[in-house]
């Protein structure tokens, strides 16, 4: 599987574990929910900057986003 699929994935499942919506997450991280969205359809890949800006925002250690096993909530 390809890193960016790897993200998209995790980024969702982390996100719907949250309870948070593309718009919650993406305002928590200082992102746009659109460009969320796009990370999670593939569509785009994050940079360092953005994959620590979304793990601080999901309470999750950035390996979490990059996991090709499937990321598990404590």
């Amino acid at each position: 599987m390809r890193l960016r699929s790897v993200v998209a994935r995790n980024l969702r499942l982390l996100r719907q574990a949250s309870g948070l919506s593309q718009e919650q997450l993406a305002d928590r991280a200082g992102l746009d929910r659109n460009y969320v969205g796009k990370l999670e359809r593939e569509e785009n890949s994050p940079t360092v900057d953005t994959l620590e800006s979304l793990a601080l925002a999901l309470q999750v250690d950035v390996e979490r986003l990059v996991r090709r096993d499937r990321p598990v909530r404590d």
